[in-house]
């Protein structure tokens, strides 16, 4: 595509980051009436850019080397075009995916449900040992919410909930299993070591129901998008962070129905030391939220919800500890 199309646009509307993470998205109407969403990088604007040491945009790096040439057929990506503006800052262009995005209140069936936990499978088994160069290292993504961290960020929204959800912690989960966990989500080099030692492979990074999307006249795929993250680690920890997000969204199913869900998913590949890290992983990465949830929320049942979730996700973090992977 050329890049000079967008200059000759005949419509541009913001859209919103559903996803918050600041990214610049325009929804662009090309003056072949045909549209299209326009991602901007820019580290100044894109908290998770900065956090992450992303100067310019490891999407389009993505992109332009091809790394997601080989992706299963059930899985598929909504690029079309990417580039590096005169500032150096990446650009790329998508697919308008429009409503087939999930948002924060999608319920997804079991069926989709199903075909979700299948692709993410299929795209684990399909890297394994062979994921792409220039990757968003995986300390980052797991230590995205270390407190040392962000706290230089303080004055982020974001980061000032993340900060004040780990200060309520201690409350929420008192005892044992809660100091330990909120040990290691001060530090979590100890995670990221115990994660390498397990086979790797090509990860979303981010997985959540807002970066994906059921396209109607692509039955039996997921399209994921907001590759920012991606990363090399155990395909569980992919599922350890749906499943912090997002556990509340897959209606009636509960959280070892997930697993097992998740287990028939992997079928052979399926690795239970991977998976216990994937969970622990994903407390340590949203624990702050769930506490917030708990004490804060002007929902009750929202709170409620959570208050009775967090005894499922310690037993998780009971069991990872136990295990000696960690």
């Amino acid at each position: 595509m050329d890049p000079a199309l967008l200059d000759t646009a005949l419509a541009r509307h913001p859209v919103n980051d559903d996803g918050r993470s600041g990214a610049v998205l325009e929804r662009v109407l090309l003056a072949d009436r045909s549209q299209v969403i326009v991602k901007r990088f820019d580290p100044a604007v894109d908290l998770v850019m900065r956090i992450t040491g992303d100067a310019h945009g490891r999407e389009v790096d993505l992109f332009r080397q091809g790394a997601l040439d080989r992706l299963p057929a059930t899985v598929l990506h909504p690029w079309l075009d990417g580039w590096y503006d005169e500032q150096g800052r990446g650009v790329l262009v998508m697919r308008d995916l429009g409503d087939a995005v999930l948002n924060w209140q999608s319920v997804v069936t079991r069926a989709q449900a199903r075909t979700m936990l299948g692709a993410v499978a299929d795209l684990h088994l399909t890297f394994l040992d062979t994921a792409p160069q220039g990757l968003t290292p995986l300390g980052l993504v797991l230590g995205m919410f270390e407190p040392q961290r962000i706290r230089p960020y303080a004055g982020e929204p974001l980061m000032d909930a993340a900060l004040k959800g780990w200060e309520r912690w201690p409350e929420v989960a008192p005892g044992e299993v809660g100091e330990r966990v909120l040990v290691l989500a001060q530090d979590t080099a100890p995670l990221t070591a115990a994660c390498q030692s397990l086979p790797m492979t090509l990860l979303h990074g981010d997985l959540a129901t807002v970066n994906m999307a059921f396209e109607p006249d692509r039955p039996g795929c997921l399209t994921l998008i907001d590759w920012g993250l991606a990363t090399v680690g155990p395909a569980e920890l992919d599922f350890g962070r749906l499943l912090a997000g997002c556990a509340h969204l897959f209606g009636s199913a509960g959280f070892d129905d997930l697993v097992a869900l998740q287990r028939e998913a992997a079928g052979p590949a399926y690795d239970d030391a991977a998976l216990r890290l994937g969970l622990l992983a994903g407390i340590t990465w949203l624990g702050w939220n769930k506490a917030l949830d708990i004490v804060e929320h002007p929902d009750p049942a929202v709170r409620e919800r959570e208050r009775a979730a967090l005894p499922w996700w310690l037993d998780q973090a009971a069991l990872a500890f136990e295990s000696g992977l960690i």
